[in-house]
């Protein structure tokens, strides 16, 4: 996307669900007075307010909290539709405050996002039968003729990728490992701090289960059966992908008890904790305590200072970026 200006500093709280990213970006903002961006591609829906855990109601009109209830859960939104969001509640000259866990909105603001031809379902499915056809290597065979940088990085047995390298020649003309050339990232790596909450896995997993149950005494299921009357699908194809919206809807309409669905809902959680887990450590996260809040707010003076300087952001101390090895 165009007509990006990077802000002067970009404060980023990530890393797994239940880690205490809400909070820690609540004490962050009450420190700098920043507004809170939200990033994370559930809490854009409205009435979708418990299962995603959404701060307070109260808190959602834009102080602190932005970028919540932007949408209907039955109409699709894209990393497009929130950037545009995004874009709309920032000012140039004022640093971002961003919470979220959301791997591919971090990704677009971290290295820009893809902007070549959208799927063609015509094209993948034909893609599909010749791959049946022919068997083997096929498809990484082709594309090596027509994109060797992309097959290179590609594993032969990635078909989803391979079909995707394809399919944007095909309607392009052009390989992907072009298109992705021309990516430029929204934020200035040098001036963007990203934070996280060190906890051990079995809290995170012990906060998992504490959620869950909260969740369903605060009125889960309620909430399901009002999106269930206001929408036949309540869900579009984003929203679908929430945790324990479509287990409890599948038990109300088979008539079965939607709390017997609780653990394997804190199944879901866990995975999909392990798998931002897995990718944050990618990442140069400063892994903070629950109880170093001091220690951020000296970070984050440090950081603004910097910002209001012209200056790029201080070097992190190496051992909270090694704390990634305990998360």
């Amino acid at each position: 996307m165009s007509g990006w200006e990077a802000p002067p500093l970009s404060i980023i709280v990530t890393g797994a669900t239940c880690g205490g990213k809400s909070r820690r970006a609540l004490e962050i903002s009450e420190f700098t007075g920043l507004p809170v961006k939200v990033m994370d591609s559930m809490k854009v829906y409205r009435g979708m307010d418990i299962g995603s855990a959404k701060p307070a109601a109260d808190l959602r009109q834009g102080n602190p909290y932005q970028l919540t209830d932007l949408v209907d859960p039955w109409e699709d939104f894209t990393v497009f539709d929130w950037l545009s969001a995004l874009k709309k509640v920032t000012q140039p000259d004022q640093p971002w405050l961003i919470c979220g866990g959301t791997v591919f909105y971090l990704h677009a603001l971290r290295d820009g996002i893809f902007e070549g031809p959208g799927p063609d379902e015509g094209i993948r499915r034909r893609l599909q039968e010749e791959s049946k056809e022919h068997g083997g290597d096929y498809l990484h065979d082709r594309l090596q003729e027509v994109d060797p940088d992309a097959a290179q990085t590609i594993h032969r047995h990635d078909h989803k990728r391979l079909m995707r390298a394809l399919e944007v020649y095909e309607q392009s003309g052009e390989p992907i490992s072009v298109w992705h050339q021309r990516r430029v990232p929204i934020l200035d790596p040098q001036k963007t701090l990203l934070i996280g909450v060190h906890r051990e896995r079995q809290e995170v997993h012990r906060r998992i289960k504490a959620r869950v149950v909260r969740m369903f005494a605060e009125g889960w299921i309620s909430e399901v059966e009002k999106l269930l009357a206001a929408h036949d699908p309540p869900w579009g194809s984003t929203a679908s992908q929430s945790i324990g919206y479509q287990r409890i809807a599948k038990a109300l309409r088979e008539g079965t008890d939607p709390y017997m669905e609780a653990d394997k809902i804190q199944a879901q959680n866990r995975a999909l904790a392990r798998s931002q887990l897995v990718w944050s450590r990618k990442l140069p996260i400063e892994w903070y305590a629950p109880d170093e809040k001091e220690r951020v707010e000296d970070r984050i003076g440090e950081a603004l200072k910097a910002a209001a300087e012209g200056k790029p952001l201080p070097p992190a101390d190496p051992e909270l970026l090694a704390r990634k090895r305990n998360v």
